[in-house]
């Protein structure tokens, strides 16, 4: 719920694919929430982006020695491999 809340409203609209686990469903209303099986493929392409920011970014892999507990941290390597992301990797892909 701590998840929930913490999104911005404008996301909170959209339609929410997910796997059949029970706290999303007690989580994400109803009329948004559709429960897939993995052969759908609509869960997919956030898997491939949960799979490359783990590859890119190894802070995010517990028991690593390159784990950062500090918040702060977290957020500043995120946003920087977001930019080199969006504007070195993605238009090379492209």
């Amino acid at each position: 719920r701590i998840l929930w809340n913490r999104i911005p409203p404008d996301y909170k609209k959209a339609v929410v694919f997910s796997d059949y686990w029970k706290a999303y469903q007690a989580v994400i209303p109803d009329e948004q929430h559709h429960p897939v099986g993995k052969e759908t493929g609509e869960t997919a392409h956030v898997e491939r982006w949960n799979n490359t920011l783990r590859q890119h970014l190894a802070r995010f892999v517990r028991k690593t020695l390159s784990f950062s507990k500090c918040l702060h941290m977290h957020e500043i390597c995120l946003k920087l491999f977001l930019h080199r992301y969006n504007t070195e990797l993605l238009p090379a892909v492209g």
